[in-house]
């Protein structure tokens, strides 16, 4: 478990540099995306839907980008980006390509349905983090004005 956190720490700052994100917030990125792999992970070992792990991971990468968005006072496409490299289904989506290549299409339409899955788990987990963000931004200020009214 250690080195698949460490692992996934170095791709994410790593694609943190490519990205050009600021120095300052290479670290906060790359801690994003292992939290986001740490979730993920763990449904794996646990033998769970990996679609649903890649959904909260995903969903968990866009909470924690909000929050250090908003405390570090950068833009969330900087911890957003990075977070979710590690749970992208690079590897799976090469082998859909290589079956199809070998005319194995059985086997690579089995591995696009499942690379389509994920990718839309990581989409879906991503707005449902915005949404959820949006709906309690809009809730506080309401409170604040109950709060204060006499």
């Amino acid at each position: 478990m250690f080195q698949q956190l460490v692992t996934s720490f170095i791709a994410s700052a790593g694609f943190g540099i490519l990205f050009n994100v600021p120095k300052k917030s290479l670290i906060q990125c790359g801690v994003v995306g292992m939290i986001g792999w740490g979730l993920y992970f763990l449904f794996y070992i646990n033998h769970l839907n990996i679609v649903y792990g890649t959904f909260a991971a995903s969903f968990l990468v866009g909470i924690i980008s909000h929050v250090f968005a908003k405390f570090y006072r950068t833009p969330i496409l900087i911890f957003t980006v990075g977070g979710i490299i590690p749970l992208v289904p690079g590897g799976a989506a090469y082998d859909t390509m290589r079956h199809f290549v070998q005319n194995d299409y059985n086997g690579a339409t089995s591995l696009a349905g499942k690379v389509l899955l994920l990718s839309g788990a990581i989409a879906i987990g991503l707005v449902t983090s915005e949404v959820v963000n949006q709906l309690i931004r809009k809730r506080l200020p309401e409170r604040k004005k109950k709060i204060n009214l006499p």
